[in-house]
């Protein structure tokens, strides 16, 4: 359907968590389909509170990390969102990134078998009631494999466009096909007709994640050799303001969406036609904060 509403990113910042909650009542309100949330802070608490105060708006985590509570900690916690939302709740994994794990002071082991462990132990969790769909975060193709073999659907951050087929390849042809599991990817968004404004924006949304190697990894199997290799050059330098240099519009346009609103919304249909059924806006704006940011998106979606 041409300009669907694509389902949305929202984040529960201290001091506007209230704020948060009347945004995805707004939002729901509006007929947009899911609202994910990043693990800024503490997103199965926010999706809690969410299933609370609305009544038909798909909620989700994308993603929250494995390795931060137990794996029977989170079923309880999953299967109580999931029966009090009605069913409404995907509980979106990941193993995170190594800077996050030494900032927690965790020890992780390999990705595949970590994922792999935490999956068995969360289902087979005593006593909680039925679990929500279980998300996996992906980039690498193993990790797409490793979805489709102990998941209910699969999660990029950040994917590129121009490599989702030779990414969902990797799915069997069975669950590729399968309404029910879930593809979706948080797209960084910004709405602007100052083209270069909203690149610059999107640019600093991504700062942080080209400065960690699986990321690099990823883009430089999409293709991004040159970019991935002139931002290591500039970390190895110490040089992180180099870093938006090495970002190029290709790059840019590949991984974000940037520019007006009817270019928007162009967009989002082009990430449906790549195999992403489920489109997931992460706002931003270059005029003010998040509130502004879905400000700019209700008008570019909402007729």
């Amino acid at each position: 359907m041409p300009n669907q509403k694509p389902s949305l990113s929202l984040v529960a910042l201290p001091g506007r968590r209230a704020a948060a909650l009347d945004m995805a009542r707004e939002i729901e309100r509006r007929g947009y389909p899911g609202i994910y949330c990043p693990s800024v802070t503490n997103n199965m608490a926010f999706c809690q509170a969410m299933a609370q105060v609305t009544e038909r708006v798909m909620i989700g985590t994308s993603i929250t990390p494995i390795y931060t509570r137990l794996p029977l900690d989170y079923a309880q916690s999953a299967a109580f969102i999931h029966e009090i939302s009605g069913g409404r709740f995907r509980f979106g994994v990941g193993v995170s990134h190594a800077p996050a794990h030494e900032r927690m002071g965790i020890t992780v082991g390999k990705p595949l078998g970590d994922m792999r462990n935490f999956v068995q132990a969360y289902r087979d969790a005593p006593r909680t009631g039925d679990k929500p769909p279980l998300i996996l975060a992906t980039l690498r193709k193993k990790m797409i494999a490793l979805s489709a073999e102990i998941g209910d659907g699969m999660v990029f951050a950040n994917g590129a466009r121009s490599h989702m087929a030779d990414s969902l390849a990797v799915l069997p042809a069975a669950t590729r096909n399968d309404p029910d599991f879930f593809i979706g990817n948080m797209i960084p968004t910004c709405i602007s007709d100052d083209i270069e404004a909203a690149k610059a924006v999107n640019r600093r949304t991504l700062h942080s994640y080209v400065q960690l190697p699986n990321y690099r990894n990823y883009w430089k199997e999409a293709g991004y050799v040159a970019e991935m290799t002139a931002v290591e050059k500039a970390i190895e330098a110490g040089d992180l303001d180099a870093l938006p240099g090495c970002m190029s519009d290709a790059w840019l346009a590949d991984t974000t969406i940037f520019g007006s609103a009817s270019h928007v919304r162009d967009e989002v249909e082009k990430w449906r036609e790549a195999g992403i059924r489920e489109p997931i806006i992460v706002p931003t704006s270059a005029e003010g904060n998040q509130f502004k940011a879905f400000e700019e998106i209700f008008a570019a979606f909402d007729d």
